[in-house]
């Protein structure tokens, strides 16, 4: 199984675990968070492991379409790149202002800072 693939419905199970079913949860969690079979799953929770593969399948999509219509985790991931980035221009402008070498280059840096802010203002 693809890593990136159940790292993003891990993901996406953080954010919209509440529109699934108790069951769809329940095994969602258990194949992509505790890594067990459709038999182990199956036989933790008494149905078939057919029953087992389309209740992930079926919380997939739910959790696929979701994403789509919200965008959360999306939001979530640029907003902490900006703020890496933020946290970059931030150690960037203590440099330049310890030695004050350079006005205009604290200046731009201050600048594009408070655009990244307007910019991203409503992001969540």
């Amino acid at each position: 199984m693809n890593s990136e693939k159940n790292l993003r419905l891990s993901v996406l199970l953080d954010y919209y675990a509440p529109m699934l079913t108790d069951k769809q949860k329940d095994v969602i969690d258990l194949y992509y968070n505790e890594d067990l079979s459709l038999s182990e799953i199956a036989e933790h929770e008494n149905i078939t492991r057919q029953g087992v593969r389309d209740s992930i399948k079926r919380g997939e999509q739910t959790l696929y379409d979701m994403e789509e219509k919200f965008r959360l985790a999306e939001r979530s991931e640029k907003y902490s790149e900006i703020m890496g980035e933020i946290a970059v221009l931030a150690a960037d402008i203590k440099k330049e202002c310890a030695s004050c070498g350079n006005p205009k280059a604290i200046v731009r840096r201050a600048e594009y800072l408070e655009k990244l802010a307007e910019e991203y203002k409503e992001l969540f």
